[in-house]
């Protein structure tokens, strides 16, 4: 008590600032040794707020092995405390060069920075005069929404930034993201992962190389090759935005969806995980890898619990076969049914397309599972040089063989092939119902029933039209050789009449119902938009590239402080560490 009166004594006298404060380490150590204690939360007031400001129960002094620097300890009540411009920091022994305003903390390390940073590890040191901190050893700083645990972390108070490149994990509300590089931008409650990133959530998880997370929301950005893998489905981009939290994403750039054997891809990408539901935009292509078949359009919603695929906009279904594939056209095309029986639904302007044959109506249905496609409302097909119209067209392939196997028409079957010869003129045959067959993806014979009706152009040697047959039967058949009629066989004939050229007028020379479609007619796969405008695209926004940020270490000042345990070569900005997507702000 007498030494403490003779300090109040010298301070009332004002003696020199210089003295005072060497002569207050003295006294300190002299407290120390003689059991006093402080109190740790409620540090000595000092002049200046730059300097650290340091209290504890115990101090010492040991020149030759921390020269300059004075050692605190904790006792059996508190542990060394240190305060300076808001952060706090409790161990069980610190060493502090109050020349340099350099700090170092030893044991069950404890950092606070208000009420938005607290960080525990083993070593720390804090340096006064740059605001930066270094932990290593167990460290675990968390924020109101996040835990990040390392081995090595930097701490930039001005900056207001965290670092590691050591590895780390971080844990939110939903996920875990672990990568070797990371960087925390406190104010903008913003994770930079960088390499080898890998974000796992119960329901799926994460890879990349560049993830931009942002804690409050749980909005990641992806750069880079990038992918999202579940149970059901694998999400691929090289840009993408994906909210961990209501486990919806959009992703452009090269971006796909692969489930259920089918892969969609489009210039953008809408998925959401809950719903297990996805949307293209643009150039879209859906890739069935089971019963390989393709189908393209600028606009698709893909349903998989419902198995089902709905495209428009130049909408196009492609049946790929080894030989000869099938192209079918709609302004809207669906999809439905599991994989081992897809149906194929075309609606307004449906269009067909194989190489030997083609056909037109209002809608389409076509079975893969059974090799059945439907012509429905006002069809019309072509079949080498003959043209087949009817209520409705069946036509049924070979699923094993996947070749053209029959042809059915109902109702007003109505056969037209052009006369090779005479101008103007056309072999016609009608009834209600017909049959065909196929030969090598060829249409090879049809039959036709009830009521049969025909008109026939008969020419000589010299291709001079000689008569016109017109006749009726029960049953008509024609066998057809290279897309020409070869041979008509009549059943249950009814004697018709043969009129010469002259005796059958022009407007006689076409059966009730004839229409001549061939401006239709697809000759090929470039013409099966053939009258269509191109579709007018969505303008994409797409995501911008991220910020370049600026190098967490500056280069021109990476000199550690003397009394670190850091060295230069540790406040350098490695080259396989820094940010390599992005673009500098203007």
């Amino acid at each position: 008590m007498i030494l403490l009166t003779q300090i109040q004594k010298l301070t009332r006298l004002k003696l020199d600032a210089y003295l005072v404060q060497h002569f207050s380490i003295y006294v300190a150590v002299l407290i120390g040794f003689l059991g006093f204690s402080q109190n740790p939360t409620a540090p000595l007031q000092q002049e200046n707020d730059s300097i650290i400001n340091v209290s504890s129960g115990i101090t010492t002094i040991k020149e030759d092995t921390y020269p300059g620097a004075v050692i605190y300890l904790s006792d059996n009540t508190s542990q060394v405390y240190m305060q300076h411009k808001g952060i706090e920091m409790w161990c069980d022994q610190a060493i502090f060069y109050k020349k340099d305003n350099f700090i170092r903390a030893l044991g069950n390390v404890k950092m606070n920075q208000g009420d938005t940073i607290q960080m525990n590890s083993t070593y720390a040191e804090y340096d006064g005069n740059s605001q930066r901190a270094f932990a290593s050893g167990k460290v675990n700083m968390r924020s109101p929404e996040t835990t990040l645990q390392t081995d090595t972390l930097f701490f930039n108070r001005v900056k207001q930034e965290a670092y590691y490149r050591s590895g780390g994990t971080v844990r939110d509300t939903a996920s875990t993201l672990k990568s070797r590089v990371g960087r925390y931008f406190i104010q903008e409650n913003k994770y930079q992962f960088l390499d080898n990133v890998v974000v796992t959530n119960p329901d799926y998880t994460i890879n990349s190389n560049h993830i931009n997370f942002y804690t409050e929301t749980g909005h990641a950005y992806l750069y880079g090759p990038s992918t999202i893998t579940g149970t059901t489905s694998t999400v691929y981009c090289e840009r993408g935005f994906y909210d961990t939290r209501a486990d919806e994403g959009y992703f452009v750039k090269n971006s796909r969806i692969d489930y259920n054997n089918r892969k969609v891809t489009g210039d953008s990408l809408y998925f959401n995980r809950n719903r297990n539901f996805a949307s293209a935009t643009n150039n879209i292509v859906v890739t069935d890898t089971l019963n390989n078949s393709i189908i393209k359009g600028h606009y698709a919603e893909v349903f998989r619990d419902q198995d089902s695929v709905f495209i428009t906009k130049r909408a196009l279904a492609i049946s790929v076969q080894e030989k000869d594939s099938v192209y079918i056209h709609a302004d809207t095309l669906m999809v439905t049914g599991p994989e081992n029986n897809r149906i194929i639904r075309g609606f307004r302007d449906a269009r067909i397309f194989k190489s030997d044959l083609s056909g037109r109506c209002d809608s389409i249905y076509s079975q893969e599972a059974t090799g059945l496609t439907k012509l429905i409302k006002k069809p019309v097909l072509w079949s080498g040089k003959s043209q087949i119209t009817g209520d409705s067209i069946h036509l049924k392939s070979n699923v094993e063989t996947e070749q053209l196997d029959s042809l059915r028409v109902f109702y007003d079957a109505f056969v037209i092939s052009k006369d090779t010869i005479t101008e103007n003129s056309y072999n016609q045959t009608k009834g209600k119902e017909l049959i065909g067959e196929f030969t090598n993806n060829e249409l090879s014979k049809v039959n036709i029933y009830k009521n049969v009706e025909g008109l026939e152009f008969l020419n000589n040697e010299d291709g001079e039209l000689i008569a016109i047959n017109k006749e009726t039967c029960g049953r008509l058949q024609i066998i057809f050789e290279n897309g020409d009629v070869s041979l008509i066989t009549k059943f249950n004939e009814v004697p018709g009449t043969a009129y010469k050229p002259e005796e059958l007028p022009k407007n006689a020379r076409k059966l009730r119902g004839f229409k001549w479609r061939i401006e239709e007619k697809i000759n090929s796969v470039d013409e099966i938009f053939k009258g269509k405008p191109l579709p007018k695209l969505t303008p994409i926004k797409g995501l911008p590239l991220p910020k370049l940020e600026e190098d967490f270490f500056d280069p021109e000042e990476t000199e550690p402080s003397e009394n670190s345990r850091l060295t230069k070569d540790d406040l350098k900005n490695r080259k396989d560490d820094i940010q390599k997507i992005g673009e500098k702000k203007e």
